[in-house]
């Protein structure tokens, strides 16, 4: 998979450094300082350690430490003692995504304005790892999936281990994936993609170095030597990093009832233009060969919110064709639809059913594929009114240095 990330000159960071004088600097805190901070800190000889620290929430994101990590990235990028950064999670988990319970929580209390502003702050986040101008490491030691993928993979380096487990699960919840899956999932082998978009199914370490989403894999008992490796180091060219983090990768393989094992036939049955097309293509294969992974896929996609699935796979098609910025802003005007319940309440009833009451029982509407519209999925990618403002990247500003 071609990573977003460019190498630029030294020239061209010094000039983007002249223009974002404006930012204001953050203090460097140490690791030592409040253990309570949602994102504590570590400097190295000539690097930064971000951590996610809440292991009790599986690190999930909220919107303060969307713009904690904006505001450090911005100051350790303008400082010419840093050649680097790491990003890591603290307990089991990297990043499990967004803190989608407290999303709930605002939208049923009509704080609308503040579940747009943590979108807002995330997705401008992840253009910042996309274009950041140092290398950047991320240690996906163990559960990484929706936004925890989306703050690390449009970044240089991933780092997977045994423990790793991705997954993209927003049609699970009534969702889409989002936090700029939508340009990454396209451009992983075939049609896995598709997959793992309308299914939200998991994939190990081994996998995600297998189909491009990492570009490392370690066992996780070396992760101290990784670690020492990298705060030792004194550089900010790519090459050495990459050098330093394949001295301790390991080569693994996929399981035997990995996808990446039926890539054929995923393809065969994913490549389809509707998702009514896709699951009688599945249908008929189960059918023919009673394949165990046609079946549990069937399933899996069955459980999925109707509406998030025909939304969901448009959303993949188009972001083959478009730019990280591109997908991130359409990202946001098809959450803005998710979350006001104009079109449907969906969301909300999947993170209830599968979060708050966990009944594993949501109530999608429509409640079939048939009763979807067309009109309902265009709305989704219709532009936003007149008195709601796009998502703003710096677009100019950051790709014209990179």
């Amino acid at each position: 998979m071609q990573s977003v990330k460019r190498l630029v000159s030294r020239r061209s960071r010094q000039s983007l450094i002249q223009c974002k004088r404006s930012l204001s600097s953050l203090p460097i805190n140490s690791y030592a300082d409040d253990l309570q901070n949602d994102v504590l800190v570590e400097g190295r000889a000539s690097s930064r350690i971000a951590i996610l620290n809440r292991p009790s929430s599986l690190n999930a994101l909220n919107t303060n430490i969307g713009a904690r990590l904006h505001k450090l990235y911005a100051s350790w990028e303008d400082d010419p003692e840093i050649g680097f950064v790491v990003l890591k999670g603290n307990g089991r988990a990297f990043c499990a995504g967004g803190d989608i319970v407290s999303l709930y929580h605002l939208i049923n209390e009509g704080k609308i304005e503040e579940a747009k502003e943590f979108f807002r702050t995330v997705y401008s986040f992840i253009y910042h790892v996309g274009t950041y101008l140092k290398p950047h490491v991320a240690i996906l030691d163990g559960i990484t999936m929706g936004g925890g993928a989306g703050v690390s993979i449009p970044g240089t380096f991933r780092l997977a281990t045994g423990r790793t487990v991705f997954a993209t699960p927003e049609t699970q919840i009534g969702f889409h994936p989002d936090a700029g899956a939508s340009f990454y999932l396209p451009r992983l082998p075939g049609r896995l993609g598709e997959y793992l978009g309308l299914t939200g199914e998991k994939l190990r370490g081994a996998e995600m170095i297998s189909c491009g989403l990492a570009t490392h894999y370690s066992h996780t008992e070396k992760l101290p030597l990784i670690d020492d490796e990298l705060g030792n180091l004194v550089t900010d060219d790519p090459s050495v990093i990459e050098s330093s983090l394949e001295k301790y990768s390991d080569v693994p393989y996929p399981e035997k009832i990995s996808a990446l094992h039926r890539i054929e036939m995923l393809d065969k049955c994913f490549a389809h233009d509707t998702v009514e097309e896709i699951m009688d293509a599945l249908e008929s294969e189960a059918s023919a060969t009673n394949d165990a992974w046609c079946n549990s896929t069937l399933r899996k996609l069955k459980e999925a919110s109707p509406l998030s699935l025909k939304v969901s796979l448009r959303s993949i098609r188009e972001g083959r064709f478009q730019t990280l910025d591109q997908c991130l802003a359409r990202e946001y005007r098809m959450t803005l639809q998710a979350i006001s319940k104009q079109i449907s309440s969906d969301f909300c009833e999947g993170v209830r059913a599968r979060m708050v009451d966990k009944d594993l029982a949501p109530k999608w509407a429509p409640s079939s594929l048939e009763k979807v519209s067309n009109d309902m999925v265009d709305q989704y990618f219709a532009p936003l009114s007149e008195s709601e403002p796009d998502l703003e990247l710096p677009t100019k500003q950051r790709e014209a240095f990179n």
